[in-house]
Protein backbone atom coordinates (compact mmCIF):
# COMPACT_ATOMS: atom_id res chain seq x y z
CA UNK A 1 0.00 0.00 0.00
CA UNK A 2 1.85 3.33 -1.29
CA UNK A 3 1.91 6.07 1.56
CA UNK A 4 -1.15 8.79 1.80
CA UNK A 5 -1.26 11.26 -1.16
CA UNK A 6 -2.23 14.22 1.56
CA UNK A 7 0.88 16.50 2.60
CA UNK A 8 -1.17 18.42 4.75
CA UNK A 9 -3.39 16.72 7.03
CA UNK A 10 -4.49 17.57 10.94
CA UNK A 11 -6.60 16.32 13.40
CA UNK A 12 -7.96 18.44 16.32
CA UNK A 13 -8.24 15.94 19.02
CA UNK A 14 -11.99 15.08 20.56
CA UNK A 15 -11.27 14.44 24.03
CA UNK A 16 -10.42 18.00 25.86
CA UNK A 17 -9.67 18.32 29.47
CA UNK A 18 -8.97 21.28 31.81
CA UNK A 19 -6.95 21.97 34.19
CA UNK A 20 -7.65 19.91 37.49
CA UNK A 21 -7.69 22.33 40.63
CA UNK A 22 -6.50 20.86 44.02
CA UNK A 23 -8.38 21.54 46.76
CA UNK A 24 -7.82 20.19 50.58
CA UNK A 25 -10.47 19.12 52.87
CA UNK A 26 -11.50 16.29 55.27
CA UNK A 27 -13.25 13.08 54.18
CA UNK A 28 -16.12 13.56 56.67
CA UNK A 29 -16.89 16.99 55.12
CA UNK A 30 -15.56 16.60 51.76
CA UNK A 31 -19.10 17.47 49.95
CA UNK A 32 -19.83 20.49 51.87
CA UNK A 33 -16.14 22.54 51.76
CA UNK A 34 -12.55 22.59 50.01
CA UNK A 35 -9.86 25.23 50.33
CA UNK A 36 -7.84 26.16 47.37
CA UNK A 37 -4.08 24.61 47.86
CA UNK A 38 -1.25 26.99 47.98
CA UNK A 39 2.29 26.28 46.61
CA UNK A 40 4.75 26.89 49.27
CA UNK A 41 8.53 27.59 48.81
CA UNK A 42 11.11 25.89 50.40
CA UNK A 43 14.87 26.26 51.06
CA UNK A 44 16.52 22.89 51.01
CA UNK A 45 20.12 21.73 52.13
CA UNK A 46 20.71 18.48 49.84
CA UNK A 47 23.63 16.10 49.84
CA UNK A 48 25.44 15.35 46.90
CA UNK A 49 23.86 11.60 45.71
CA UNK A 50 24.69 11.38 42.24
CA UNK A 51 27.01 8.92 40.68
CA UNK A 52 30.48 10.77 40.06
CA UNK A 53 32.83 10.99 37.60
CA UNK A 54 36.01 8.82 37.89
CA UNK A 55 38.11 11.74 37.88
CA UNK A 56 35.92 13.39 40.87
CA UNK A 57 35.93 10.31 42.86
CA UNK A 58 38.63 11.53 44.97
CA UNK A 59 37.25 14.87 45.73
CA UNK A 60 34.14 13.69 47.62
CA UNK A 61 34.69 15.04 50.87
CA UNK A 62 35.26 18.73 48.96
CA UNK A 63 31.91 18.10 47.44
CA UNK A 64 30.00 17.08 50.49
CA UNK A 65 31.17 20.11 52.29
CA UNK A 66 29.60 21.96 49.57
CA UNK A 67 25.90 21.68 50.45
CA UNK A 68 23.72 20.98 47.37
CA UNK A 69 21.21 24.33 47.78
CA UNK A 70 18.04 24.33 46.56
CA UNK A 71 14.62 26.02 46.30
CA UNK A 72 11.67 24.17 45.36
CA UNK A 73 7.96 24.56 45.28
CA UNK A 74 5.91 22.40 47.12
CA UNK A 75 2.60 21.50 48.25
CA UNK A 76 0.96 20.14 51.54
CA UNK A 77 -2.63 19.71 53.19
CA UNK A 78 -2.74 21.86 56.32
CA UNK A 79 -2.43 19.55 59.49
CA UNK A 80 -6.39 19.92 59.61
CA UNK A 81 -6.90 18.37 56.57
CA UNK A 82 -6.86 14.96 55.02
CA UNK A 83 -8.37 14.20 51.79
CA UNK A 84 -7.35 15.98 48.35
CA UNK A 85 -10.02 17.37 46.32
CA UNK A 86 -9.48 17.34 42.17
CA UNK A 87 -11.94 19.12 39.85
CA UNK A 88 -12.01 19.42 36.40
CA UNK A 89 -14.43 19.15 33.04
CA UNK A 90 -13.85 17.13 29.91
CA UNK A 91 -15.52 18.09 26.62
CA UNK A 92 -16.04 15.29 24.52
CA UNK A 93 -16.45 16.27 20.76
CA UNK A 94 -17.86 14.41 17.51
CA UNK A 95 -16.57 14.56 14.10
CA UNK A 96 -13.65 12.39 13.59
CA UNK A 97 -14.66 11.67 10.23
CA UNK A 98 -13.63 15.20 8.97
CA UNK A 99 -9.93 15.93 9.46
CA UNK A 100 -9.28 19.46 10.50
CA UNK A 101 -7.02 19.95 7.48
CA UNK A 102 -6.35 17.96 4.10
CA UNK A 103 -5.35 19.02 1.09
CA UNK A 104 -6.12 15.79 -0.96
CA UNK A 105 -9.54 15.30 -2.19
CA UNK A 106 -9.89 11.61 -3.05
CA UNK A 107 -7.44 10.62 0.54
CA UNK A 108 -10.86 13.05 2.37
CA UNK A 109 -12.92 10.45 0.74
CA UNK A 110 -11.40 7.56 0.92
CA UNK A 111 -10.38 8.62 4.41
CA UNK A 112 -13.99 9.42 5.48
CA UNK A 113 -15.61 6.48 4.05
CA UNK A 114 -12.93 4.03 5.99
CA UNK A 115 -13.88 5.90 9.64
CA UNK A 116 -17.95 5.76 8.60
CA UNK A 117 -17.52 1.92 8.03
CA UNK A 118 -15.77 1.78 11.57
CA UNK A 119 -18.82 3.72 13.24
CA UNK A 120 -21.01 1.89 11.61
CA UNK A 121 -19.43 -1.71 12.69
CA UNK A 122 -17.85 -0.88 16.51
CA UNK A 123 -19.48 2.60 17.66
CA UNK A 124 -16.64 3.74 19.37
CA UNK A 125 -18.03 1.24 22.14
CA UNK A 126 -14.64 -0.74 22.93
CA UNK A 127 -12.80 2.67 22.99
CA UNK A 128 -15.45 4.56 25.08
CA UNK A 129 -15.51 2.25 27.49
CA UNK A 130 -11.61 2.48 28.59
CA UNK A 131 -12.23 6.37 28.73
CA UNK A 132 -14.78 5.85 31.10
CA UNK A 133 -12.51 2.67 33.32
CA UNK A 134 -10.25 5.62 33.77
CA UNK A 135 -11.96 8.56 35.14
CA UNK A 136 -14.54 5.94 37.15
CA UNK A 137 -11.09 4.31 38.54
CA UNK A 138 -8.92 7.73 39.33
CA UNK A 139 -6.45 7.38 36.91
CA UNK A 140 -5.73 10.78 36.78
CA UNK A 141 -4.54 11.60 40.31
CA UNK A 142 -1.25 9.86 38.93
CA UNK A 143 0.94 9.75 42.58
CA UNK A 144 -1.26 10.79 44.45
CA UNK A 145 -3.97 7.78 44.02
CA UNK A 146 -0.74 6.04 45.71
CA UNK A 147 -1.08 4.92 48.95
CA UNK A 148 -4.82 6.49 49.57
CA UNK A 149 -6.82 5.17 52.25
CA UNK A 150 -10.25 6.11 50.36
CA UNK A 151 -10.83 6.95 46.81
CA UNK A 152 -14.50 8.70 45.36
CA UNK A 153 -15.37 9.81 42.07
CA UNK A 154 -17.96 11.89 41.36
CA UNK A 155 -18.88 11.95 37.26
CA UNK A 156 -21.24 14.71 36.24
CA UNK A 157 -23.06 15.46 32.50
CA UNK A 158 -23.50 19.02 32.41
CA UNK A 159 -25.60 18.79 29.15
CA UNK A 160 -28.17 21.02 29.52
CA UNK A 161 -31.40 18.78 29.83
CA UNK A 162 -29.27 15.67 30.04
CA UNK A 163 -28.26 16.04 33.73
CA UNK A 164 -27.31 12.87 35.71
CA UNK A 165 -24.13 11.74 37.60
CA UNK A 166 -22.66 8.58 39.27
CA UNK A 167 -20.81 8.16 41.90
CA UNK A 168 -17.15 5.48 42.36
CA UNK A 169 -15.76 4.18 45.10
CA UNK A 170 -12.60 2.91 45.31
CA UNK A 171 -12.93 1.56 42.02
CA UNK A 172 -10.55 -1.12 40.51
CA UNK A 173 -10.01 -1.44 37.03
CA UNK A 174 -8.35 -4.88 35.75
CA UNK A 175 -5.66 -3.85 33.62
CA UNK A 176 -6.92 -5.24 30.34
CA UNK A 177 -10.12 -3.58 30.79
CA UNK A 178 -12.29 -6.45 30.97
CA UNK A 179 -15.60 -6.88 34.15
CA UNK A 180 -16.01 -2.97 33.99
CA UNK A 181 -19.35 -2.39 36.14
CA UNK A 182 -22.56 -0.82 34.57
CA UNK A 183 -21.91 2.54 35.80
CA UNK A 184 -18.85 2.69 33.70
CA UNK A 185 -20.73 1.13 30.44
CA UNK A 186 -22.84 4.27 30.62
CA UNK A 187 -20.63 6.27 30.75
CA UNK A 188 -18.65 4.85 28.00
CA UNK A 189 -22.13 4.44 25.84
CA UNK A 190 -22.14 8.58 26.21
CA UNK A 191 -18.58 8.90 25.66
CA UNK A 192 -19.28 6.30 22.71
CA UNK A 193 -22.28 8.15 21.17
CA UNK A 194 -20.57 11.49 20.80
CA UNK A 195 -17.70 10.55 19.36
CA UNK A 196 -19.91 8.71 16.69
CA UNK A 197 -21.60 11.86 15.86
CA UNK A 198 -25.16 10.96 17.46
CA UNK A 199 -24.43 14.11 20.03
CA UNK A 200 -22.29 17.21 18.90
CA UNK A 201 -20.51 17.29 22.30
CA UNK A 202 -20.47 15.61 25.81
CA UNK A 203 -19.43 17.68 29.08
CA UNK A 204 -18.61 16.53 31.84
CA UNK A 205 -17.47 17.06 35.37
CA UNK A 206 -15.34 15.13 37.71
CA UNK A 207 -14.99 16.03 41.52
CA UNK A 208 -12.47 13.22 42.54
CA UNK A 209 -11.51 12.76 46.56
CA UNK A 210 -8.43 11.05 47.54
CA UNK A 211 -8.24 10.32 51.57
CA UNK A 212 -3.75 10.68 51.52
CA UNK A 213 -3.64 11.69 55.68
CA UNK A 214 -3.72 14.82 57.03
CA UNK A 215 -0.79 17.18 56.59
CA UNK A 216 0.27 15.23 53.80
CA UNK A 217 2.40 15.87 50.91
CA UNK A 218 0.33 16.42 47.48
CA UNK A 219 1.71 16.19 43.81
CA UNK A 220 0.59 19.41 41.36
CA UNK A 221 2.02 19.10 37.71
CA UNK A 222 5.42 20.41 37.85
CA UNK A 223 6.59 22.97 35.12
CA UNK A 224 9.32 22.34 32.59
CA UNK A 225 12.20 24.23 33.54
CA UNK A 226 13.58 25.59 30.39
CA UNK A 227 16.28 27.66 31.62
CA UNK A 228 19.30 25.55 32.48
CA UNK A 229 21.07 28.54 34.38
CA UNK A 230 22.47 26.93 37.61
CA UNK A 231 21.83 30.55 39.25
CA UNK A 232 21.53 29.58 43.40
CA UNK A 233 18.43 32.39 43.63
CA UNK A 234 16.70 29.94 41.01
CA UNK A 235 13.96 27.76 41.62
CA UNK A 236 15.22 23.99 40.64
CA UNK A 237 11.43 22.59 41.38
CA UNK A 238 8.60 24.83 39.63
CA UNK A 239 5.11 22.97 40.35
CA UNK A 240 1.75 24.25 38.56
CA UNK A 241 -0.80 26.83 39.42
CA UNK A 242 -3.74 28.59 38.01
CA UNK A 243 -4.68 32.06 39.82
CA UNK A 244 -2.41 30.74 42.63
CA UNK A 245 -4.40 27.34 42.99
CA UNK A 246 -2.30 24.26 42.83
CA UNK A 247 -3.05 22.44 39.58
CA UNK A 248 -2.65 19.62 37.24
CA UNK A 249 -2.19 20.45 33.70
CA UNK A 250 -4.52 19.33 31.12
CA UNK A 251 -1.82 17.28 29.23
CA UNK A 252 -1.26 15.40 32.14
CA UNK A 253 -4.83 14.34 32.62
CA UNK A 254 -5.64 13.90 28.69
CA UNK A 255 -2.68 10.99 29.08
CA UNK A 256 -4.25 9.59 32.20
CA UNK A 257 -7.60 8.96 29.99
CA UNK A 258 -5.67 7.68 27.18
CA UNK A 259 -3.79 5.39 28.72
CA UNK A 260 -6.09 2.90 27.11
CA UNK A 261 -3.26 0.95 24.73
CA UNK A 262 -3.65 -3.09 25.50
CA UNK A 263 -3.11 -3.71 21.69
CA UNK A 264 0.34 -2.63 21.34
CA UNK A 265 2.61 -6.56 21.29
CA UNK A 266 5.20 -6.17 24.29
CA UNK A 267 1.58 -5.77 26.68
CA UNK A 268 1.30 -9.57 27.47
CA UNK A 269 4.92 -9.45 29.32
CA UNK A 270 4.21 -5.33 30.43
CA UNK A 271 0.23 -6.38 31.90
CA UNK A 272 -0.37 -3.01 31.67
CA UNK A 273 -1.71 -0.09 29.51
CA UNK A 274 -0.15 2.77 27.95
CA UNK A 275 -1.23 6.23 26.53
CA UNK A 276 -2.32 6.12 23.15
CA UNK A 277 0.76 7.49 20.75
CA UNK A 278 1.68 6.83 17.62
CA UNK A 279 4.73 4.92 18.01
CA UNK A 280 3.52 4.00 21.67
CA UNK A 281 6.15 6.22 23.34
CA UNK A 282 6.17 5.69 27.27
CA UNK A 283 9.05 8.92 27.80
CA UNK A 284 9.75 7.93 31.24
CA UNK A 285 11.31 4.53 30.15
CA UNK A 286 12.56 5.64 27.12
CA UNK A 287 10.82 3.21 25.08
CA UNK A 288 8.49 2.65 22.44
CA UNK A 289 6.42 -0.21 22.23
CA UNK A 290 5.17 0.39 18.31
CA UNK A 291 8.20 0.15 16.28
CA UNK A 292 8.40 0.80 12.21
CA UNK A 293 10.40 -1.35 11.74
CA UNK A 294 7.58 -4.45 13.12
CA UNK A 295 4.50 -2.57 11.35
CA UNK A 296 2.79 -1.81 14.20
CA UNK A 297 3.29 1.85 14.21
CA UNK A 298 -0.12 4.03 13.85
CA UNK A 299 1.34 5.65 10.24
CA UNK A 300 1.94 1.99 9.13
CA UNK A 301 -1.51 1.08 10.07
CA UNK A 302 -3.21 4.39 8.77
CA UNK A 303 -1.77 4.21 5.12
CA UNK A 304 -3.48 1.35 4.89
CA UNK A 305 -6.71 2.04 7.04
CA UNK A 306 -7.51 5.20 5.58
CA UNK A 307 -7.47 3.78 1.82
CA UNK A 308 -10.36 1.64 2.43
CA UNK A 309 -7.69 -1.88 3.31
CA UNK A 310 -9.00 -3.61 6.32
CA UNK A 311 -6.55 -4.43 8.74
CA UNK A 312 -6.05 -8.11 9.93
CA UNK A 313 -7.59 -7.27 13.56
CA UNK A 314 -10.10 -5.15 14.76
CA UNK A 315 -7.59 -4.32 17.56
CA UNK A 316 -5.30 -2.57 15.58
CA UNK A 317 -8.47 -0.47 13.79
CA UNK A 318 -8.89 0.21 17.25
CA UNK A 319 -5.48 1.51 18.10
CA UNK A 320 -6.26 3.76 15.09
CA UNK A 321 -9.24 5.33 15.61
CA UNK A 322 -7.61 5.85 19.29
CA UNK A 323 -5.22 7.79 17.65
CA UNK A 324 -7.38 10.22 15.71
CA UNK A 325 -9.19 11.15 18.79
CA UNK A 326 -6.06 12.00 20.29
CA UNK A 327 -5.22 14.52 17.32
CA UNK A 328 -2.21 15.28 15.78
CA UNK A 329 -0.51 16.27 12.29
CA UNK A 330 0.22 13.15 10.11
CA UNK A 331 0.70 14.62 6.54
CA UNK A 332 3.06 12.97 4.33
CA UNK A 333 6.59 15.48 4.30
CA UNK A 334 6.80 15.96 0.08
Amino acid sequence: MSKIPASVLAFEKKLVPSDGLMYGTTWENRNQQADPLKLQEKSVRGTISNRLKKSEEGKLDAKIESANLQTVDSCALSPEQDTLKLSFTLKVLSGVETPSACNHEGFFQSYNKAVKEYIGEHGFADIAKRYAANLASGRFFWRNRVGCEELEIIISVLNKGKEQSWTFTNLTIAQDFTDLTDEVKEIGALIAETLSGNNEFLLLEINAFAKVGKAQDVYPSEELVLDKNNSKEKKSKILYHVNDVAAMHSQKIGNAIRTIDTWYPDFENQQKPIAVDPYGAVTNLGRAYRQPKQKTDFFSFFDKFSQGEKLENVEDEHFVMAVLVRGGVFGEKQ
